[in-house]
C-alpha cells in the first residue's frame, strides 16, 4: 500500500477560491435543467410510451445511478488518495456529465430514444455528482481553516443562483416573442428548441467548470499505475474500516448527515406535488415556487456563510434544522396558499446553511491524509438511503390517506437527524 501524503497547504488565493465557487455555480445546471425540470419532464411527458411508465423508469435510472454513485464513492476517494492529481479526477468525471449532456441532442421524443436517454442520464448522473467527491475535498486545501464555512456557503449560494439564471434563460429562450426568429430552423426538427436547451446546459457547465482546472493548485500526483491507484485505495479503504472506532466521531455525523439530508431529498422529490395536491397551484405556481425556494436557499447560503466560521458548523447545521422544522411543521398545517408560500420561503432559507455547513463540517474534521476518502464517504451517506425518505413519505401517506401526514415524514427526519447531530463533537481526528 503506498503511503498516502498530505497535502493541506490553505492558501488566501481569492481567484482559486472564486474558481471553486464558480464550478458550483457550472455543475447546477445538470441538477436544474437536466435532473429536475426541462430533460425530466420531456422524457416523461414527450419521450416515454406514456408519463406512468415514464415517472417508472425515470425513478429507476436516477435511483441506481445515486446507488452508484454512493458505493463507488468511498473507493474512488481513496484511489485518488492514494494515486494524488485530486483535479485530474475531477476533469474525467466532469467531462463524462458535459458529453453525456450534449449527447442528449440526440434523444427525439419517440419511445425508440429511452434506452438512449437512460444510457446517457446514468452516466451523466454518476459523472456529475461522483465529481463533487473531489470538488468538495478542494475546499479545505484552498480555504483558511477560519473561512471555510464561508466559502462553502457562498459555493452553495452560487450553485442555486446558477441553476436558477441558467432556468430564467432557457424559459426565456423557449419565448417566441423573443426568440422566435432564431428558433425557426430548430422549429424544422422535432422538439429542435427544447432539444436546444441540453446543448445550452453542456455549454453552461463547461464553460463555467473549466476555471477550476486552471486556477486551482493540484494536489502532488504519484507516478502510479491507475491499476496500482485502485488496489493502494482498496487497501487504505479497508484499512480506515478496520479502524472505524477511531473514526466514530465522523461515522456519529454521517449517520446524522444521512436522516437531515433524506429529509430534503423528499422535501425536494414531493415538495411540488404536495403543493399542487394540496392547494392547487398550477404548474406554473409549482414552477415559480421552486424558483423562489432556490433563490431564498442561495440567499441563506450567503448570509449564514459568515456565521458558520464565527460560530462553528455544528451550530449553524442545528440551527438550520431549527429553522426547517419549525417553518416546515407550520407548512404542513396551513390552511392557505399564501401561508404555504410564505412558510416555504422561510424554510427555504435554511435549505442552504444546512447543506453548506455539513460541507465545511467535513472539511474541519476530516484527516488531511484520508480527505478524498472521507468526502467518498460524505457521499455516501447522501446517496445510500437516499430511497428512506420517499419510501417513509408513501407508506404514511397510504396508510393515513393524508398527504400531510406523508409530508410529516420530512419533519420526524429532520428532528432524528438533529438529536445525532447533538451527540457529534467538532475535534478534528488526525488518525
Amino acid at each position: 500500500m503506498l503511503e498516502p501524503q498530505p497535502f493541506n497547504h490553505p492558501s488566501s488565493n481569492r481567484k482559486a477560491l472564486i474558481s471553486w465557487a464558480f464550478y458550483d455555480w457550472g455543475t447546477s445546471a445538470f441538477a436544474t435543467l437536466i435532473q429536475t425540470f426541462v430533460f425530466a419532464a420531456y422524457f416523461v411527458n414527450k419521450v416515454a410510451a406514456d408519463p406512468a411508465s415514464g415517472a417508472a423508469v425515470w425513478g429507476f435510472i436516477t435511483g441506481l445511478s445515486a446507488l452508484i454513485v454512493a458505493i463507488m464513492s468511498p473507493f474512488i476517494g481513496a484511489a485518488a488518495d492514494q494515486s494524488g492529481g485530486r483535479k485530474v479526477w475531477l476533469a474525467c468525471f466532469t467531462l463524462l456529465a458535459i458529453i453525456c449532456t450534449a449527447l442528449l441532442w440526440f434523444v427525439q421524443p419517440s419511445p425508440n430514444y429511452v434506452p438512449l436517454a437512460l444510457i446517457l442520464i446514468g452516466f451523466g448522473s454518476v459523472g456529475a455528482e461522483g465529481a463533487y467527491v473531489f470538488y468538495n475535498a478542494i475546499l479545505p486545501v484552498l480555504a483558511k481553516p477560519s473561512e471555510i464555512g464561508r466559502w462553502s456557503g457562498w459555493g452553495w449560494g452560487m450553485g442555486y443562483f446558477g441553476g436558477t439564471i441558467a432556468l430564467v434563460f432557457c424559459l426565456a429562450f423557449l419565448n417566441d416573442q423573443w426568440f422566435g426568429s432564431f428558433l425557426s430552423p430548430l422549429k424544422e426538427v422535432p422538439e429542435g428548441p427544447l432539444r436546444a436547451t441540453f446543448l445550452f446546459a453542456a455549454a453552461w457547465i463547461l464553460f463555467f467548470s473549466w476555471p477550476i482546472l486552471f486556477f486551482t493548485p493540484q494536489s502532488p500526483p504519484r507516478q502510479v499505475s491507475l491499476k496500482r491507484a485502485f488496489s493502494a485505495g482498496a487497501h487504505q479503504l479497508w484499512s480506515t474500516l478496520k479502524k472505524i472506532y477511531i473514526y466514530k466521531n465522523i461515522v456519529r455525523f454521517l449517520i446524522a448527515k444521512l436522516f437531515y439530508v433524506d429529509g430534503l431529498a423528499t422535501l425536494f422529490a414531493f415538495g411540488g406535488i404536495y403543493a399542487a395536491s394540496v392547494f392547487d397551484m398550477t404548474s406554473q405556481e409549482v414552477l415559480e415556487f421552486g424558483i423562489s425556494l432556490n433563490v431564498t436557499a442561495g440567499i441563506g447560503a450567503f448570509i449564514f456563510a459568515h456565521y458558520d466560521d464565527r460560530f462553528g458548523s455544528k451550530r449553524m447545521i442545528l440551527l438550520s434544522l431549527i429553522g426547517l422544522i419549525i417553518p416546515g411543521t407550520l407548512a404542513i398545517i396551513a390552511v392557505s396558499k399564501w401561508q404555504f408560500w410564505l412558510l416555504g420561503i422561510i424554510l427555504g432559507i435554511f435549505v442552504g446553511p444546512v447543506q453548506s455547513s455539513s460541507r465545511a463540517f467535513m472539511a474541519r474534521i476530516a484527516p488531511p491524509h484520508l480527505r478524498n476518502e472521507m468526502f467518498g464517504f460524505y457521499m455516501l451517506s447522501g446517496k445510500a438511503t437516499a430511497f428512506f425518505g420517499p419510501l417513509l413519505y408513501g407508506w404514511i401517506t397510504y396508510l393515513s390517506g393524508s398527504l400531510r401526514w406523508g409530508m410529516s415524514s420530512v419533519i420526524f427526519l429532520f428532528i432524528i437527524g438533529g438529536l445525532i447531530m447533538l451527540t457529534v463533537s467538532e475535534e478534528k481526528i488526525e488518525g
